[in-house]
């Protein structure tokens, strides 16, 4: 007994001595997990350059492509100035509204307002809080960019800049508060990798009410109204493809397996979707075209965009594909029949894509389907569920509020030009220059 005593009494001497160290040795710890990745880094620091890339030249090129060449410049002018815009009021207030500290459903609150509170060694997971700030802040500059393809050729430079910082204020901040900043989709417990809703639905739903608000194009279906430089197209395509790399595998915010899953879904959902494209002209029209590739790269992108780090390589060539096919009867037919004049097609391909990558997303994640599966206690028909319901709200919420917006902006600015402009053209009229001398 006296010596179990004495075992008894050295055990806990041993430990009483050994805390300190333990204790010390649980600092180190979180420590480590506190301090950044220099991999991690790299790879955001890569992926943020990529994102910018797909804006200018990218988006610039790609809409100025597309449009006649009497206003091919302005569509380079437009996509400069609302992305840079877009980036001054993300540091003034934006990154403060959408991952702010407030816990609200909707938004982010005022708690960093300027970047307060934000320096050099802060971090965001792994890496500074300055590279995730620049990296969302890309995903903020581009998005409203997308929009302006809905309405080329006939609004004002002023209506486009003030109607995007407008609409980045009340609607693309709460959506992505909702969905990545701990809002309402989040607790709902969304699955949106790289933005199905937080940008491609967000910007097909602006695109297309403000196809109806602001009209179609003066000699819509009378005047030759193809694109000026399908090859000026073709070379934009190809850097939105490349930059959407950071996109998708950035949006993992780290340099992992996740980042190498989005990566290689993001070859595969493309390929899929460009072959769809393709294979669907050729049955219906009897040629493939290129502005046709084209759209089939952009409708893979889009779709994958949300499934990108959840659905297997395989399961994203049919995400793609199908993405593509249903992209395809929007262009193609519905708006067609409905008159409406999306020019660029960013409602038919960004929102229309987006719609089923958001919600097809919540069927392919399935492991039986490659995925990586859902949360526990989570079926397919929950999950399903639950993209609907982001994808619903996004829809409301971006109808309203962007219809708001452009006649808020009417009012302040204009947003048509004259029909004299108009038709000789906004390189001209609204910047006194051509880029082609014709």
């Amino acid at each position: 007994m006296k010596k179990l005593s004495m075992i008894t009494g050295l055990a806990s001497a041993f430990a009483l001595a050994a805390l300190p160290a333990l204790a010390q040795d649980a600092e180190v710890v979180e420590a480590v997990v506190e301090t950044i990745d220099s991999g991690d880094t790299a790879w955001m620091l890569m992926s943020t350059a990529l994102v910018a890339f797909m804006i200018f030249p990218g988006i610039a090129l790609f809409y100025s492509g597309l449009v006649r060449a009497k206003s091919a410049l302005s569509l380079i002018v437009q996509t400069a100035l609302i992305a840079c815009t877009v980036m001054v009021i993300w540091v003034v207030y934006g990154y403060s509204f959408a991952f702010g500290p407030s816990e609200g459903m909707f938004f982010g609150g005022f708690g960093k307002v300027f970047l307060s509170g934000v320096t050099a060694d802060s971090l965001s997971g792994t890496i500074p809080e300055y590279l995730f700030i620049a990296f969302q802040m890309t995903f903020a500059a581009l998005t409203p960019a997308l929009i302006i393809g809905g309405f080329v050729e006939r609004v004002k430079l002023s209506g486009a800049v003030l109607f995007c910082a407008l609409w980045v204020t009340f609607v693309y901040f709460p959506i992505a508060h909702m969905a990545w900043g701990g809002g309402l989709f989040g607790t709902w417990g969304v699955m949106d990798f790289a933005g199905g809703t937080v940008v491609h639905i967000n910007a097909g739903i602006a695109a297309l009410v403000g196809a109806y608000v602001i009209g179609p194009r003066i000699g819509l279906g009378k005047d030759l109204m193809a694109p000026h430089s399908l090859p000026l197209t073709f070379i934009g395509t190809s850097i939105l493809f490349v930059g959407w790399f950071g996109f998708n595998a950035g949006s993992a915010a780290a340099a992992d397996g996740s980042a190498s899953l989005a990566m290689l879904n993001t070859f595969t959902a493309t390929a899929g979707a460009t072959l769809a494209w393709c294979l669907v002209e050729t049955l219906t029209r009897g040629k493939a075209s290129a502005l046709g590739a084209c759209s089939g790269v952009i409708a893979g992108l889009v779709a994958v965009t949300p499934a990108a780090g959840f659905v297997g390589p395989v399961g994203a060539i049919f995400l793609g594909a199908i993405g593509s096919i249903i992209s395809f009867f929007f262009v193609a037919v519905v708006k067609n029949k409905f008159g409406y004049d999306d020019s660029l097609d960013v409602f038919g391909i960004h929102g229309v894509a987006g719609f089923v990558g958001a919600i097809l997303t919540g069927v392919f994640a399935a492991p039986s389907l490659g995925g990586v599966g859902f949360e526990e206690g989570v079926t397919m028909g929950a999950q399903v569920w639950v993209q609907i319901k982001s994808v619903a709200v996004t829809i409301v919420w971006g109808v309203v509020v962007s219809f708001i917006l452009y006649k808020i902006t009417d009012v302040i600015v204009g947003l048509r030009v004259s029909a004299d402009d108009e038709r000789q053209g906004l390189d001209q009229t609204s910047h006194g220059e051509s880029a082609y001398h014709l």
